[in-house]
């Protein structure tokens, strides 16, 4: 700072900013800037006020734990307070080399002294609980309000499952509790099982929210919403759904939101000397804390020294974006109870625990333009273009607005202020707008019309959240998709054109439309990298094979959206010629068995697209040709209405072959056979299928036999 006069006033507006910050955290249950926000923030004037002592007045927010009394809950004393944890700001293995040292040298250790044994727990992204218990059964619980003086939310706690009434050992009742095993203590370790309840019982822990539990919550709060409910709202995360859940006047609501807890540490116990137990460790507590019915993570285990301190964090680390329960990072805390004693508290904080954080998965930036971008499959996604900003580990520019009724939902707007979230490889989003600071005048987000890389035009389909384009064969966008449904065995079947092979042609720009693919000559392919010149023959081929294809192959290759191999056979089977089906209006196409309103409008929309049409004509100037006949009828399918199983190689017929001929016959092949079986073919090798067919008395037949039934001699 310039001047005394700057240090005062910057002082006095980041204390104004974090006790509004807390305020609309802790009290409202309404965050509005993201923890590692507020932790910068925090920090700054921790260090302003260390250069200025004087700037460190009574109201400070390094001078308490966090905010008032909600109205409408009665207060609760601490009579053991709610101390923060110390937070280790450094998120690299240096931060718990740090903390290791600092005790050590805090309790005086020489240099050659052993390790310091610990007990290493999760960090939950939760509301910070206290659960009073006199002679085993709960009489209160209360939220950490400032540390000193919290709220009383005894009636919510009690619709939390996990958390027992009556502690197990208080009377003789089986109580439900949670079976996954802490890990094995070390030395000293197990002596805590069998301690016995003591007469006053303060237990601390975490209520929180589960992923999983969070999502279905939402997701409901979605439902009553669309039903035009005016009071239901979404949540932006667990931790916010879980206080105002606790938070809730009346117990019945909040009841109904899915809330969990950890238990991880005591308030106030009976002393040993009037009947409490005798522990030595924290280790000991926690495996009591088990033993009377709470749950405690699996997760939390004992670390020796500051290379064990290191392996759990980077070990939780890994497995931080699997669990079913968000954490920010972990907590170490010394084992010994004595030793605890011994180092005791600086201001308000132990100096025998500190909290060590990962990167934060939460920050704020501005969105510089909303962008749309289309798939491999033509789904068109809006991302934010945001001012570049560093989120769980790396520099994010872009989050995704998954579609356009997500976006309106959030209501995210070019120029506005917004939280944006990454957890480990998930994909960058945007989980909130900060309206305060929004731009007069900014206009509301629509999806264009028209898909912007190709022009062709964008529909989302009733009952469907996303819009997709519609010129699959023509939008360069989902070239390389389009070319290897095309190429796929059950369509047009070119044998070595896989995805490698693709993305060269796609990325050499040697092909650019599905036409393309029967222009390459042997030069070009040779040319490619690691193609040798019969692979490139081999291919040439293989192109040549498939320009002698049939009309259902030809229509599944295209890749119209919701058409495939079973529809497309219907619709060759229907119209008989490719024309036909061209031409054919949605009422005409929704003639056809099994194509609803969906299908049909789907196949009309895609012929439609004059790109669409083009690329077909090319194909069929190609030389891409199958035998077309007139509109199927009852009359020219024998086996209309009857099922076939064919089982065993036949002589001249492979399995394809044989099951094409008995569906343009007008049957229908299984692939296990039933009571409702009308044939069975059997061939050379038939298995259990044939000892079925005879167990069944299902008539078996022979490929003779089979082409008597075709030419309508059976």
């Amino acid at each position: 700072m310039n001047s005394e006069a700057d240090a005062s006033s910057r002082a006095a507006a980041l204390r104004a900013a974090l006790n509004r910050a807390a305020h609309q955290y802790y009290t409202l249950d309404a965050p509005e800037i993201p923890d590692a926000e507020y932790d910068r923030l925090f920090r700054e004037l921790q260090a302003l006020e260390a250069v200025h002592p004087h700037l460190a007045t009574p109201d400070s927010p390094t001078r308490r734990v966090g905010g008032r009394v909600l109205e409408g809950f009665a207060p609760v004393r601490h009579q053991v307070p709610m101390l923060s944890i110390r937070t280790e700001t450094d998120t690299t293995p240096a931060g718990a080399q740090a903390f290791d040292a600092r005790v050590r040298r805090e309790l005086k250790l020489p240099a050659d002294a052993p390790p310091l044994a610990y007990v290493a727990e999760p960090k939950f992204d939760g509301l910070a609980m206290s659960l009073r218990y006199e002679h085993g059964v709960l009489v209160q619980a209360a939220t950490r309000g400032d540390g000193e003086t919290g709220e009383d939310v005894t009636q919510n706690i009690r619709t939390i499952r996990q958390i027992p009434l009556r502690l197990q050992g208080a009377e003789p009742q089986e109580q439900e509790k949670d079976e996954r095993p802490l890990p094995p203590a070390g030395a000293g370790g197990g002596e805590g099982r069998g301690a016995s309840i003591p007469p006053v019982l303060e237990v601390r822990g975490e209520v929180y929210m589960r992923r999983d539990d969070f999502e279905a919550l939402n997701e409901h709060m979605r439902q009553r919403m669309a039903a035009g409910d005016k009071v239901a709202k979404t949540f932006v995360n667990p931790r916010n759904a879980a206080a105002g859940a606790v938070r809730q006047l009346d117990p019945a609501i909040a009841a109904e939101r899915p809330l969990s807890f950890f238990a991880y540490a005591l308030g106030e116990v009976t002393p040993a000397a009037e009947g409490g137990p005798g522990w030595v460790s924290h280790w000991q507590v926690l495996h009591s804390l088990r033993e009377w019915g709470f749950p405690v993570s699996a997760l939390s285990r004992q670390a020796q020294g500051a290379p064990g301190l290191i392996a759990f964090h980077e070990d939780l680390a890994a497995e931080r974006d699997r669990l079913p329960f968000d954490i920010d990072g972990v907590v170490y805390k010394v084992d010994s109870l004595a030793l605890q004693r011994d180092l005791g508290f600086v201001t308000r904080e132990p100096r025998w625990a500190v909290a060590h954080k990962y990167p934060p998965q939460e920050q704020l930036t501005t969105v510089e333009a909303i962008d749309v971008q289309v798939g491999r499959t033509g789904k068109l996604t809006p991302v934010a273009k945001l001012a570049p900003v560093f989120v769980g580990g790396v520099t994010v520019t872009n989050a995704t607005l998954h579609n356009e009724l997500e976006a309106r939902r959030k209501d995210v707007r070019v120029g506005d202020t917004v939280i944006v979230r990454r957890a480990g490889d998930v994909i960058p989003e945007v989980v909130g707008v900060l309206l305060d600071k929004r731009v007069p005048g900014a206009p509301e987000f629509s999806m264009p019309a028209h898909c912007p890389v190709c022009g062709s035009a964008a529909v989302r389909e009733e009952g469907e959240a996303d819009h997709r384009c519609t010129g699959g064969l023509f939008c360069s966008a989902q070239r390389k998709q389009a070319l290897l449904h095309f190429a796929s065995r059950r369509a047009m079947d070119i044998e070595g054109l896989g995805e490698k092979l693709v993305d060269q042609l796609v990325d050499g720009k040697v092909v650019n439309t599905l036409p393309d693919l029967y222009r390459m000559g042997f030069v070009s392919l040779a040319a490619l990298d690691r193609m040798a010149d019969k692979s490139a023959q081999n291919l040439i081929d293989a192109l040549q094979k498939s320009k002698h294809t049939t009309l259902t192959r030809f229509l599944f290759a295209l890749g119209i959206r919701h058409v495939g191999e079973a529809t497309a056979k219907d619709l060759a089977r229907h119209f008989g010629t490719l024309d036909a089906v061209m031409a054919a209006d949605v009422d005409q196409l929704a003639q056809v068995p099994d194509v609803g309103p969906v299908v049909a409008e789907s196949i009309r929309t895609f012929f439609a697209q004059p790109h669409n049409r083009e690329v077909v004509e090319q194909l069929r100037a190609a030389g891409i040709s199958w035998p077309e006949g007139e509109p199927s009828a009852a009359a020219r399918q024998p086996l209309a209405g009857k099922t076939f199983v064919l089982t065993g190689t036949l002589p001249s017929l492979s399995r394809d072959e044989a099951k094409a001929l008995l569906e343009a016959a007008g049957a229908k092949v299984a692939g296990s056979v039933s009571k409702k079986t009308h044939c069975v073919v059997a061939g050379a090798e038939a298995g259990s299928k044939l000892d079925k067919a005879h167990e069944l008395g299902v008539p078996v037949i022979d490929e003779a036999g089979l082409r008597a039934l075709l030419d309508g001699e059976g």
